[in-house]
Protein backbone atom coordinates (compact mmCIF):
# COMPACT_ATOMS: atom_id res chain seq x y z
CA UNK A 1 0.00 0.00 0.00
CA UNK A 2 1.58 3.54 -1.13
CA UNK A 3 1.96 6.44 2.22
CA UNK A 4 -0.12 9.05 2.41
CA UNK A 5 2.09 12.33 1.50
CA UNK A 6 -0.28 14.92 2.04
CA UNK A 7 0.90 16.08 5.20
CA UNK A 8 4.43 16.38 3.57
CA UNK A 9 3.54 18.34 0.37
CA UNK A 10 1.43 20.52 2.50
CA UNK A 11 4.10 21.59 4.67
CA UNK A 12 6.14 21.83 1.12
CA UNK A 13 3.07 24.29 0.31
CA UNK A 14 3.34 26.15 3.16
CA UNK A 15 7.41 26.81 3.14
CA UNK A 16 7.50 27.75 -0.42
CA UNK A 17 4.37 30.46 0.24
CA UNK A 18 6.53 31.85 3.15
CA UNK A 19 10.14 31.71 1.43
CA UNK A 20 9.61 31.76 -1.76
CA UNK A 21 6.41 33.31 -3.47
CA UNK A 22 3.69 35.08 -1.36
CA UNK A 23 0.87 34.13 -3.92
CA UNK A 24 0.20 31.21 -5.58
CA UNK A 25 -2.46 30.12 -7.79
CA UNK A 26 -3.85 26.25 -7.64
CA UNK A 27 -1.82 25.65 -11.18
CA UNK A 28 1.40 26.92 -9.72
CA UNK A 29 1.79 24.81 -6.86
CA UNK A 30 0.29 21.66 -9.08
CA UNK A 31 2.91 22.36 -11.10
CA UNK A 32 5.56 22.26 -7.99
CA UNK A 33 3.84 18.81 -6.63
CA UNK A 34 3.21 17.57 -10.16
CA UNK A 35 -0.35 16.85 -9.80
CA UNK A 36 -3.82 17.87 -10.67
CA UNK A 37 -5.09 21.51 -9.82
CA UNK A 38 -7.63 19.89 -8.28
CA UNK A 39 -6.06 18.18 -6.11
CA UNK A 40 -4.30 21.29 -4.97
CA UNK A 41 -7.68 23.03 -4.44
CA UNK A 42 -8.95 20.12 -2.19
CA UNK A 43 -5.68 19.84 -0.20
CA UNK A 44 -5.69 23.79 0.60
CA UNK A 45 -9.13 24.26 1.53
CA UNK A 46 -8.63 22.14 4.90
CA UNK A 47 -5.92 24.77 5.65
CA UNK A 48 -7.96 27.79 4.58
CA UNK A 49 -10.98 26.23 6.80
CA UNK A 50 -8.70 26.32 9.72
CA UNK A 51 -7.13 30.13 8.65
CA UNK A 52 -4.00 29.19 7.72
CA UNK A 53 -4.25 30.16 4.23
CA UNK A 54 -6.75 32.45 2.77
CA UNK A 55 -7.45 31.95 -1.26
CA UNK A 56 -8.58 34.67 -3.57
CA UNK A 57 -10.04 34.15 -7.29
CA UNK A 58 -9.64 35.73 -10.48
CA UNK A 59 -6.24 37.95 -12.29
CA UNK A 60 -3.78 38.22 -9.62
CA UNK A 61 -5.36 35.68 -7.51
CA UNK A 62 -4.35 32.63 -5.55
CA UNK A 63 -3.14 30.82 -2.33
CA UNK A 64 -1.35 33.09 0.33
CA UNK A 65 -0.54 32.38 4.24
CA UNK A 66 -2.78 34.07 6.70
CA UNK A 67 -0.61 33.13 9.46
CA UNK A 68 3.06 33.05 10.48
CA UNK A 69 4.83 29.68 10.11
CA UNK A 70 5.94 30.03 13.98
CA UNK A 71 2.25 29.70 14.40
CA UNK A 72 1.44 26.96 12.96
CA UNK A 73 2.36 23.29 14.13
CA UNK A 74 2.27 20.54 12.47
CA UNK A 75 -0.90 19.10 14.24
CA UNK A 76 -2.82 22.30 12.58
CA UNK A 77 -1.55 20.92 9.23
CA UNK A 78 -2.52 17.33 10.26
CA UNK A 79 -6.12 18.67 11.30
CA UNK A 80 -6.59 20.51 8.31
CA UNK A 81 -5.53 17.19 6.17
CA UNK A 82 -8.65 15.63 7.63
CA UNK A 83 -6.66 13.82 10.37
CA UNK A 84 -5.17 10.53 8.45
CA UNK A 85 -4.81 7.29 9.81
CA UNK A 86 -1.40 7.31 11.26
CA UNK A 87 -0.27 3.52 11.11
CA UNK A 88 -1.35 0.97 8.27
CA UNK A 89 -1.70 -1.94 10.64
CA UNK A 90 -4.76 -2.81 12.62
CA UNK A 91 -7.18 -5.94 13.13
CA UNK A 92 -7.86 -8.52 10.61
CA UNK A 93 -11.80 -8.30 10.96
CA UNK A 94 -14.06 -5.87 13.19
CA UNK A 95 -15.49 -8.71 15.32
CA UNK A 96 -13.40 -11.35 15.36
CA UNK A 97 -14.61 -14.88 17.02
CA UNK A 98 -11.27 -15.63 18.10
CA UNK A 99 -10.13 -15.12 21.73
CA UNK A 100 -6.60 -15.28 20.25
CA UNK A 101 -7.46 -12.45 17.71
CA UNK A 102 -9.48 -11.04 20.57
CA UNK A 103 -6.37 -10.65 22.77
CA UNK A 104 -3.92 -9.31 19.57
CA UNK A 105 -6.91 -6.90 18.85
CA UNK A 106 -6.95 -5.20 22.13
CA UNK A 107 -3.63 -5.47 22.79
CA UNK A 108 -2.60 -3.52 19.29
CA UNK A 109 -5.39 -1.15 19.34
CA UNK A 110 -3.93 -0.11 22.92
CA UNK A 111 -0.81 0.80 22.07
CA UNK A 112 -1.34 2.16 18.54
CA UNK A 113 -3.19 4.34 20.74
CA UNK A 114 -0.70 5.53 22.55
CA UNK A 115 1.80 5.28 19.89
CA UNK A 116 -1.05 8.09 17.91
CA UNK A 117 -0.70 10.17 21.23
CA UNK A 118 2.41 10.48 21.60
CA UNK A 119 3.01 11.24 17.91
CA UNK A 120 0.21 14.35 17.97
CA UNK A 121 1.89 15.49 21.18
CA UNK A 122 5.16 15.81 19.23
CA UNK A 123 3.84 16.97 15.95
CA UNK A 124 2.14 19.91 18.25
CA UNK A 125 5.68 20.72 19.53
CA UNK A 126 6.83 21.34 16.00
CA UNK A 127 6.39 24.21 14.24
CA UNK A 128 6.35 24.47 10.48
CA UNK A 129 9.18 27.22 10.77
CA UNK A 130 11.11 24.92 12.33
CA UNK A 131 10.76 22.68 9.22
CA UNK A 132 11.63 26.06 7.51
CA UNK A 133 14.58 26.92 9.41
CA UNK A 134 16.13 23.10 8.45
CA UNK A 135 15.49 23.98 5.21
CA UNK A 136 17.35 27.27 4.99
CA UNK A 137 20.43 25.99 7.10
CA UNK A 138 20.42 22.81 4.43
CA UNK A 139 20.24 25.25 1.40
CA UNK A 140 22.89 27.63 3.21
CA UNK A 141 25.37 24.48 3.15
CA UNK A 142 25.01 23.76 -0.04
CA UNK A 143 24.85 27.34 -1.69
CA UNK A 144 26.69 29.64 0.06
CA UNK A 145 23.08 31.37 1.77
CA UNK A 146 21.50 32.04 -1.89
CA UNK A 147 17.72 31.10 -0.90
CA UNK A 148 16.49 30.46 -4.72
CA UNK A 149 15.83 26.68 -3.94
CA UNK A 150 17.17 25.30 -6.83
CA UNK A 151 16.60 21.37 -5.49
CA UNK A 152 12.61 21.84 -6.54
CA UNK A 153 10.45 23.36 -9.47
CA UNK A 154 8.74 25.53 -6.80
Amino acid sequence: MSRDTRMARTLHVLIHLDRHVKRATSDDIARMLNTNPVVVRRMMAGLRDRGIVASEKGHGGGWELKRALGSITLLDVYRAIGEPTLFNIGPNAERPDCLVEQAVDARMAETLGEAEALLRDRFESIAVADLAHDFEQRFARIAGGNHADESCSG
